[in-house]
């Protein structure tokens, strides 16, 4: 299962991060756009900070929408991206938050999570990757299909339930009843199903691969949803440029210090602006070690 893979990327490289491939043409050194089309300088960035960081981040997040706004080659840029990281041993995770019902949902989970997306058959990867990210907003209809997928190819999701963005508590906080005569949060109500959803798709380490998306910048949340929700795998956005810092995250992981992934995007894809070279790749890897060594204390901690 890519849950136990993820698990073990992680305790090999001592480093529970992943590189987030939130990609945009201002974030590259200028000299890369000489000579070179826009997708052609995108992938050769993008393929330069995973040559830097495979054997120190054990994980990629690829942000499909940067890539989507580019057209049809943006999304050839996307795909050969998801290739390379693997290639490199990279666990590769598409951030699509996809979200529908029936045939819809069904296309979706085959686009990314199977291992035969062809019409006719074939084995063929659309957009292949270990994990997605998926929106549960419209219930277990529309999440059964990717459920269905994992069982079959031992891949997994991430459910978005705690959101980093500032206005994610005008829907994620409200208090509902929850049947038994209490009331809770509407994100504990689906953090609560994304563990029901993953009883039957358990790992080898206790971890299911049905994960949970839980923002780094509501720390008492993402503590509150770890004590509740001990056998769900968060990633976990906010770190750096959104202002959460490791100390904040910290929570989000177990006693051991597993259970959690945290991404990072601009802090990494930007760090030559604020070294001030051109350098992109070196300045990439010196911020993540320095990341790396960040959550480890944070992590000590607990």
């Amino acid at each position: 299962m890519q849950i136990d893979r993820l698990i073990e990327a992680i305790d090999r490289t001592g480093n529970p991060t992943a590189l987030g491939l939130d990609t945009r043409i201002e974030y590259l050194p200028p000299p890369m756009l000489e000579n070179n089309t826009a997708e052609e300088a995108l992938f050769a960035f993008n393929r330069g900070l995973i040559d830097a960081l495979a054997d120190v981040v054990p994980c990629v997040k690829v942000q499909a929408a940067c890539y989507e706004m580019l057209g049809v080659a943006g999304m050839q840029l996307f795909r050969d991206t998801l290739l390379y990281a693997e290639e490199k041993g990279m666990i590769v995770i598409a951030d699509v938050k996809r979200s529908d019902i029936g045939t819809t949902a069904e296309a979706y989970a085959a686009a990314y999570l199977s291992d035969k997306a062809s019409g006719d058959g074939s084995a063929f990867s659309a957009f292949p990757a270990d994990f997605v990210t998926i929106n549960a907003y419209l219930g277990t209809d529309g999440v059964v299909p990717f459920l269905s997928a994992c069982e079959k190819t031992g891949k997994g999701v991430f459910v978005l339930v705690r959101t980093s963005n500032p206005s994610a508590g005008e829907f994620q906080d409200l208090i509902l009843r929850d049947g038994q005569g209490g009331s809770r949060p509407f994100y504990e109500h689906v953090g609560l199903k994304v563990a029901q959803w993953g009883e039957a798709l358990m790992g080898r380490y206790r971890y299911s691969s049905v994960g949970a998306v839980v923002g780094a910048t509501w720390p008492q949340e993402g503590k509150k949803l770890r004590a509740l929700l001990p056998r769900v795998f968060f990633l976990v956005p906010g770190y750096g440029a959104q202002g959460a810092t490791a100390q904040d995250l910290a929570g989000c992981f177990d006693a051991q210090g597993w259970g959690a992934v945290v991404n990072a995007s601009r802090s990494l894809l930007c760090a030559h602006r604020a070294r001030k070279t051109g350098d992109f790749a070196s300045a990439a890897r010196d911020e993540a070690l320095r990341m790396r060594d960040d959550l480890r204390a944070a992590i000590s901690r607990l």
